[in-house]
């Protein structure tokens, strides 16, 4: 089933044929002059250069003046292999399509909202038939029907017209031109952005990334460039404002030289102000910091400090690199 963008914004125009699989554009006069378009000719021929084929309207009160119509845009450089003229569908409009397909031009009759409409146009030789569902549910009509049967017209009477699934207002639409077996469906930007979403899609995704970092990401890729040491000298109070600081729950206490003495946490802080008081505050933080804090290696794996999470129920590690405090690493970085 081809695909094509129903669209006239330049931007996503653009955006959506960096996919590379669409087959071409559809656009129409009341697009253009949604965009604030007023040169049609110009905007056209860019558009011809940046899509595979592109589908434009050819307008006339009689057939020869849409077979003028169609010329005249051909004759503004556009590729007549890649130019699809579009017709809307009546009497003059189904026979300027078959002087059209005399000539070699691709056409598309268009606006059709009904069965005999799409009949005449196949039998003028139409390339593309275009019926309108959601216009035509708007009025309460069952236009998925209408499509089914022109696609059933196409394949019992082996026309060479393609049946073209329009006015899609949602992802549903889309599932039911699938269904039907149409030939071919132009669908808005933001429709098509959204055929590719599902939330379990989304969650699954995400949990193989997770997965993947903590087999590939070292431990010292992962903690926050801040490096929350303090020396063993310190005063329990003046630790505190430089756990605030840092801002986290704890912080790695060392000796004059560098190396670890121990680790100090703010559940530590709780467990002595109830324990000692308030003159527990001034005692230096080397005498009630934790002797062997709990560590992984800067270069080990996430997946270990996974582990260690899960089977010591701590939220912050210790990390170290070559027995000397690197940083933190919390359960939240992960």
């Amino acid at each position: 089933m081809e695909l094509y963008l129903d669209s006239a914004n330049l931007k996503e125009i653009k955006q959506a044929f960096k996919l590379g699989f669409l087959n071409g554009l559809t656009t129409t006069p009341t697009f253009m002059q949604r965009e604030g378009i007023a040169d049609i000719d110009a905007t056209i021929v860019e558009l011809s250069k940046i899509v595979p084929v592109l589908q434009i309207e050819a307008l006339g009160d009689s057939a020869e003046e849409i077979l003028k119509e169609a010329q005249r845009q051909l004759d503004l450089g556009l590729d007549i292999n890649k130019t699809v003229f579009k017709i809307p569908v009546s009497l003059e409009g189904v026979r300027a399509c078959y002087m059209l397909r005399q000539k070699g031009m691709l056409v598309n009759v268009h606006l059709v909202y009904t069965l005999q409409q799409a009949y005449m146009a196949m039998q003028a030789g139409a390339t593309y038939v275009c019926p309108l569902v959601g216009r035509l549910q708007d009025q309460g009509h069952d236009a998925i029907a209408l499509v089914e049967q022109c696609v059933n017209a196409v394949n019992r009477y082996n026309y060479p017209t393609k049946v073209m699934f329009s006015s899609v207002r949602h992802a549903e639409h889309v599932r039911n031109a699938i269904n039907i077996g149409v030939h071919t469906i132009t669908v808005p930007y933001k429709v098509m952005a959204g055929l590719t979403e599902n939330n379990f899609t989304t969650v699954g995704t995400e949990q193989f990334i997770r997965d993947t970092k903590l087999m590939t990401v070292k431990v010292k890729e992962a903690i926050k460039p801040v490096n929350p040491l303090v020396e063993a000298t310190i005063l329990l109070k003046d630790a505190i404002i430089k756990m605030t600081e840092f801002g986290f729950g704890s912080v790695a206490v060392v000796n004059a030289d560098g190396s670890l003495k121990g680790i100090f946490t703010d559940s530590d802080l709780r467990r002595l102000l109830q324990s000692d008081g308030n003159h527990i505050l001034d005692k230096q933080l080397g005498d009630v910091c934790h002797a062997n804090p709990l560590t992984v290696d800067a270069n080990a794996m996430l997946n270990e400090a996974v582990q260690i999470f899960k089977q010591t129920a701590v939220d912050t590690l210790l990390v170290v690199e070559n027995g000397k405090p690197v940083g933190m690493l919390d359960i939240q970085d992960l």
